[in-house]
Formats: structure tokens, C-alpha cells, sequence
């Protein structure tokens, strides 16, 4: 079939990707193109952050899991398997995700930081955006993939290019759809220069609110904030200044680290992840946005049920 997706993310060319393994004809409309979409700027470490309903994205994720570790077999991927450690202030009973992570434990006492009373140990790829996106377009492009840059005012547009239109527009689907469920999570990060950090750490619980290393080849991203409802793009100085004090409190070594980015990005935030097919006037409607902060941990789960869907 002649399908179009709305959308050029991770989810979008995921998505895409997986269509044209199918056997369909694959293009791609999309109001931006990697490096400018909120995608380019995720950390990315898999972790099912902000997302629901837990049955499903527990499934979405372990998918997405296994086929990140298949990916992390080729260098130019960018996809690293990497040790990490989840910080809690108390004790705390295994994640609802535990078993999509095969080397899951806690920490012993000698392995806790000061301040801490239990943390997770676990292992997860870790993407780095930057190469992954572009991969992603290469290997889409590679099977006879387009992509367009072009804005919708009304899914009904869609309909005259293809029967079937799979809409990964994440936040913008709020407007496109007029789904007002869909709730922006604004993130501020901070990149800095590598200084020799080899495990993510993660803080959700701390009193200045979450905090995340997750270090890459050749940087780190420091994060970050999840500000429900706010929309404004540009840094804020001063966030970012406690962005970095809290880090630095995590994992001294990132004081002599040189800033080399500030940068903010708008989660789709959604009450539960929209995965369903819709008969719409000139053919098949697939939805596949909501994901919260975990659009890289759903991605491939996601696109083999948007697959599912369209056979």
C-alpha cells in the first residue's frame, strides 16, 4: 500500500522503517527534519519515563529494549549498551519495568551514595541522538524512503497522497487532531564536554527536582526539568546554573566540564499513549503519539504494533 507518515522523530521514521520491511510504499510529511526536531534533543537513555498506560508501554518498551541492543552491534548507530544506577532517598520496591531489563539489581550499601537509602543497578542503551536520527534517515532513504517538509493545517490533507497516513506528529497533534489531552513537558538540558563519565545516573526524587547524567561519546547531557504546561523555548540561565549544581553534587568530576550547549525541548505529554486505527474519510488513520519521555524507549514496540495495525 501507498502509506504516509506524519512526522520525521523517532517515532516517525521507526514507524517507517518498519512499514517498508512490510513491504509497503513509505514517505514522510514533516513540519521539521532532523536536527530540528524535540528527538535531536532527548539524552537518550532507555526508560520508560512519563508514559502510559503501564501494560502496554511495559511491552512497547521490552521490544524496543531488545532492538536497541541489536542496534548497539553497529558503530554507526550510535547506540551504546551502558551501565546505570537510579538514586532513591528510601527503600523502594522493584519498577513495573523490571523484567524488560535482564541484569536489573539493587544497590548494596557500599554501592549508595551519600544521602541515599536504596537505588536500582541496571544496564540500558543509551542513544545519542545526533548519529541515531541520521541513521535512521539513511537507512529509510536506502529502502526508496522520501521525506517532505510540509506543514498540515487538517489531517483530511493527508488523504490525498496515500490510503494509509500513520500520524507520529507528537505535540503536534494537538493541533492537527485537535486532541487537547496532549500536554507539553518542557525539558532543559545542559551538553558539556566529556571528562570521562561511563555510567547514566538517575535522580527523580531529589528536593531540587529530576536530575539525570547521561554521558555519550564525546559529550554529556545534564538534565533537566519536567515543567507541565510551559511552552517557551529558550534557556533559562538560571535553571541551568541549578541544573549543573545538582549534577555536579552527583558526580564531582563534572565541574571542570566545559558547557558547550544549552537547549530545550516539549515532551508529548498524554494521559495514555494513543496506538489505534481509525476509519477516517479516504482511508485508514493510525495514531502513534503521547509518549511522554519515552518516545526512544517505545519506538520500535510502537512501530511493530503500528505494523500490526496497518496488516
Amino acid at each position: 500500500m501507498n502509506i504516509l507518515v506524519i512526522g520525521a522523530g523517532v517515532s516517525g521514521l521507526s514507524c517507517a522503517i518498519r512499514l517498508q520491511e512490510a513491504g509497503h510504499r513509505v514517505r514522510i510529511w514533516a513540519a521539521s527534519q532532523p536536527p530540528h526536531t524535540t528527538s535531536n534533543i532527548a539524552a537518550a537513555v532507555w526508560y520508560p519515563y512519563r508514559a502510559y498506560p503501564e501494560a502496554l508501554v511495559g511491552a512497547w518498551g521490552a521490544a524496543t529494549y531488545a532492538e536497541l541492543l541489536r542496534l548497539a552491534k553497529q558503530p554507526q548507530t550510535g547506540v551504546v549498551q551502558c551501565p546505570g544506577i537510579e538514586l532513591f532517598p528510601s527503600v523502594t520496591p522493584d519498577p513495573w519495568w523490571r523484567d524488560a531489563v535482564p541484569d536489573f539489581r539493587h544497590a548494596t550499601a557500599a554501592e549508595l551514595p551519600p544521602g541515599y537509602s536504596d537505588a536500582y543497578l541496571f544496564s540500558a542503551p543509551v542513544i545519542e541522538m545526533p548519529r541515531y536520527l541520521p541513521y535512521l534517515i539513511e537507512r529509510f532513504a536506502a529502502a526508496a524512503g522520501t521525506i517532505e517538509t510540509r506543514r498540515l493545517s487538517r489531517i483530511d490533507e493527508a488523504f490525498s497522497a496515500a490510503e494509509v497516513v500513520v500520524d507520529c506528529a507528537g505535540l503536534g497533534a494537538r493541533e492537527l487532531l485537535g486532541d487537547h489531552s496532549l500536554l507539553p513537558i518542557r525539558g532543559q538540558i545542559v551538553r558539556v564536554a566529556q571528562v570521562g563519565i561511563e555510567r547514566f545516573t538517575l535522580d527523580d526524587h531529589g528536593p531540587g527536582g529530576v536530575t539525570y547524567i547521561v554521558p555519550r561519546s564525546g559529550d554529556i547531557i545534564l538534565g533537566g526539568t519536567a515543567d507541565e504546561g510551559r511552552e517557551d523555548l529558550l534557556p533559562d540561565p538560571a535553571t541551568a546554573e541549578a541544573i549543573r549544581a545538582r549534577c555536579i553534587a552527583l558526580e564531582p568530576r563534572l565541574a571542570a566540564a566545559t558547557v558547550l550547549e544549552h537547549r530545550v525541548g516539549l515532551r508529548p505529554g498524554r494521559p495514555a499513549v494513543r496506538l489505534e486505527a481509525e476509519t477516517y474519510p479516504g482511508g485508514l488513520l493510525i495514531h502513534n503519539y503521547g509518549h511522554g519521555g519515552a518516545g526512544v524507549t517505545l519506538s520500535w514496540g510502537c512501530a511493530d504494533a503500528v505494523a500490526a495495525l496497518v496488516a
